[in-house]
């Protein structure tokens, strides 16, 4: 159990850090964000768009369950077993865990610009818009759908901790991908 203020406020930290991050890949060449280490690692722009492609499903799945949610917030948040086993599975460890992509949100091979990084950007954005607007709804009662199976629902923190935790994970990942 934990204050929804505190959820909050860690996950727009998170949220402005990917932002900044991201105006700062806008500063690297086409040729940077598109070199690989090796041939089935993803480079920057992959990254980022691996990210879009989960943002194009989040974001307007959380806006319209807020829209459509009389529920009030609550001040405290509980997280759920399975949000809490994804939010966890999500945030990066030392030693990253890898985990299989589904084809659906592999980005690896397509042709990518720099308008990915706007995208993400955008998104960025939309995400602390939304985590505006979730302080005054409640964490606990509102439930999403996730992108592997739309019948299972989460709740509304852990669906905000699943997609942020996602950012950080990939954007650790550009990061040591822009090292070399």
């Amino acid at each position: 159990m934990m204050k929804a203020s505190d959820l909050i406020s860690e996950l727009e930290t998170y949220t402005k850090s990917h932002l900044e991050k991201a105006e700062n890949f806008k500063m690297r060449s086409l040729e940077e964000l598109s070199k690989k280490s090796s041939p089935e690692k993803w480079n920057v722009l992959e990254c980022l768009e691996h990210l879009n492609i989960y943002g194009d499903f989040y974001i307007p799945e959380m806006k319209r369950k807020m829209e459509n949610s009389q529920l009030s917030n609550s001040s405290e948040f509980k997280t759920g077993l399975l949000g809490n086993y994804f939010a966890k599975m999500m945030l990066p460890k030392e030693k990253l865990n890898k985990m299989k992509t589904m084809k659906k949100t592999n980005p690896i091979s397509k042709q990518l610009d720099k308008n990915v990084i706007d995208k993400f950007i955008l998104q960025q954005h939309q995400l602390l818009e939304l985590l505006e607007t979730a302080k005054g709804k409640n964490l606990n009662k509102i439930k999403t759908g996730i992108s592997i199976a739309n019948w299972i629902k989460l709740k509304l923190g852990d669906t905000f901790r699943v997609v942020i935790y996602h950012n950080e994970r990939h954007i650790q990942q550009v990061e040591k991908a822009l090292i070399g």
